[in-house]
């Protein structure tokens, strides 16, 4: 094998997913049998976004096969401002309710980050309340968002080395580049938050023993990104349906070329994956790195809201 044609391992975030719930679901019969406590997930879901509703439904399903109580409440279109918040303030009073997720995008004419804020931090398990982004970068127990906090279990749980490594983020969002950022410094990595402002992206990427991309454009980060060997998380996620780019992504690959003449896309991320490949140590693929473990991980802060809840008790 050359320097940049290694053998390239792959992150599987489905499995990792798999055995994040079967801890869950042992730790929510635990809390029913210690303390009568069974964790409560309630989704607010406002209006009909399809995308939205398939995601929360996914949750809800999550959280009942992991032994939780799941509600959705659903509030029209053009319900008011005031209205979530009335809905915020019903769910942070309920002792019942330990988790409170608010699905976003919301619609146009409510301040999604009024709403954030409305959200006891306790019952916060997106991890989005200024005051859990206060608690994740100084330190102190709070909820990380559950992506860069799936990243983190997910590099944990094959042994990636973390301490003094040098990871490079791509994307500076509160969703995710900038929580993952400061994930990673509380795990001793030394850190470099890359934006487009960045000069010589490919060279700052490709100092990275970890490199994670969260930049939001289809197959950007090709092979100059990448140095050889590192680990490659790749958290984007984009719908293709030109056939040429699919070629171009999957090498040919056969079987995503059927997938496209099945359903008329295929998923890709913000890794190159051609070009990722033989190049990268470790990479996730996508579909099934980074995507389920966002579910895992919103499961997981349930479950620690309700044991905190009980615990206080």
């Amino acid at each position: 094998m050359t320097e940049t044609q290694i053998e390239t391992k792959v992150l599987d975030g489905k499995a990792t997913a798999k055995a994040i719930r079967a801890e869950v679901a042992e730790g929510c019969a635990s809390l029913l049998e210690r303390h009568g406590i069974r964790p409560g997930l309630t989704v607010v879901l406002v209006g009909e976004d399809p995308a939205s509703s398939i995601y929360v439904r996914s949750k809800n399903r999550a959280a009942e096969r992991a032994g939780m109580t799941s509600d959705i409440i659903r509030l029209p279109a053009d319900a008011s401002e005031s209205k979530v918040l009335e809905t915020v303030e019903q769910l942070n009073a309920d002792a019942s309710v330990h988790g409170i997720l608010i699905q976003l995008p919301l619609p146009d004419g409510i301040d999604a980050s009024k709403v954030i804020k409305a959200i006891d931090p306790d019952k916060d398990v997106d991890g989005f309340h200024p005051v859990n982004v206060g608690r994740v970068n100084i330190g102190l127990p709070g909820f990380a968002p559950c992506t860069p906090a799936g990243v983190i279990e997910l590099l944990k749980r094959y042994q990636i080395e973390l301490s003094g490594a040098h990871a490079v983020v791509i994307g500076r969002s509160n969703i995710v580049g900038k929580p993952m950022a400061a994930l990673l410094l509380r795990e001793n990595c030394t850190v470099t938050v890359c934006h487009s402002r960045t000069k010589d992206l490919p060279a700052v990427a490709a100092q990275a023993d970890i490199l994670i991309a969260a930049v939001g454009r289809l197959g950007m980060v090709t092979a100059d990104f990448i140095r050889p060997g590192a680990a490659v998380i790749d958290v984007g996620i984009h719908r293709v349906s030109d056939e040429a780019m699919v070629r171009d992504l999957f090498d040919d690959d056969a079987k995503r070329l059927a997938t496209l003449a099945e359903k008329g896309a295929v998923v890709a991320g913000d890794v190159h994956p051609a070009q990722a490949a033989n190049r990268a140590g470790w990479l996730t693929p996508v579909p099934g790195g980074v995507g389920p473990l966002t579910i895992a991980m919103l499961l997981k802060n349930t479950l620690t809201a309700a044991t905190r809840s009980a615990e206080r008790a």
